[in-house]
């Protein structure tokens, strides 16, 4: 069953750490069509932090994020989110426990065309049976920018609008941790920017935890720091993160055997 190991909103592990992944394994396919996407991944981030996560294609960055939010199982290893194990639980907890304490902002929306703004925006509080501040989520739809877009439906607004909505989708519902991956992968420059300073808000306002996967160096720019995956495995560390610093060591991932982060 899905395993708390301090009540909500204590400290679970070092550091206070938000996410803990320890030894996690995932491949798919069997025999000689085996892949490996993670090879033994062992990885704490700690609460109130923005991490990006980057690697070249195929690198096993979405099924870490998959893996550590819920959405897949791991073969082999643990997964703890919030203090809370998530491994080995049964759908219908690892449901509820999403619906509760994780948010998630993808590359394509998931808003659904035949609802307004603020509809799509609540909808997660709905399917969770949580009550919905109206009030609220006007507030958290003006701080995105979209107060006077309430009764827009999603077909009306830009990517970066969409995406807007995305986030405050998220925001309403108050998760510790946020996943997000690659939210600004369809966007212009201007609109990446907006969501990617809506992330960090969300980290430096209001104490949530932010996982990013990313391909872009100028978008892992925004966070605290970025964790690099190379063939499944962790392959270092940076804090601080500048895009062309991110860039350079993005390039050189092959030449460096993995190391544990």
């Amino acid at each position: 069953m899905v395993r708390t190991g301090a009540r909500h909103g204590q400290d679970a592990g070092p550091a206070a750490e938000a996410l803990r992944l320890a030894g996690v394994g995932k491949t798919y396919g069997s025999a000689e069509n085996a892949v490996t996407a993670l090879d033994g991944v062992t990885l704490g981030l700690a609460r109130g932090t923005f991490t990006a996560v980057m690697g070249p294609s195929g690198s096993g960055k979405s099924t870490l994020l998959r893996c550590a939010a819920g959405l897949e199982r791991p073969d082999s290893g643990v997964v703890r989110v919030d203090g809370t194990e998530l491994t080995g639980g049964t759908e219908t907890e690892l449901t509820k426990f999403r619906r509760g304490r994780v948010g998630f902002v993808f590359q394509e929306y998931n808003l659904l065309e035949t609802l307004t703004v603020a509809q799509n925006t609540v909808l997660p509080l709905k399917l969770a049976g949580r009550r919905v501040d109206r009030r609220r989520t006007r507030e958290v739809l003006a701080s995105v920018g979209l107060g006077d877009r309430l009764g827009h439906r999603p077909g009306q607004l830009s990517g970066g609008q969409r995406q807007r909505v995305a986030i405050a989708r998220v925001l309403v519902a108050e998760p510790r941790v946020i996943f997000a991956d690659e939210p600004t992968g369809a966007l212009d420059t201007r609109s990446a920017r907006q969501v990617l300073g809506l992330l960090q808000d969300a980290v430096r306002s209001q104490g949530r935890t932010v996982v990013m996967v990313t391909h872009d160096p100028v978008a892992a720019s925004y966070a605290d720091a970025v964790v690099f995956l190379a063939d499944g495995r962790l392959a270092g560390r940076m804090d601080a993160p500048t895009p062309d610093a991110v860039a350079e060591r993005l390039a050189h991932l092959g030449d460096d055997a993995a190391v544990g982060v």
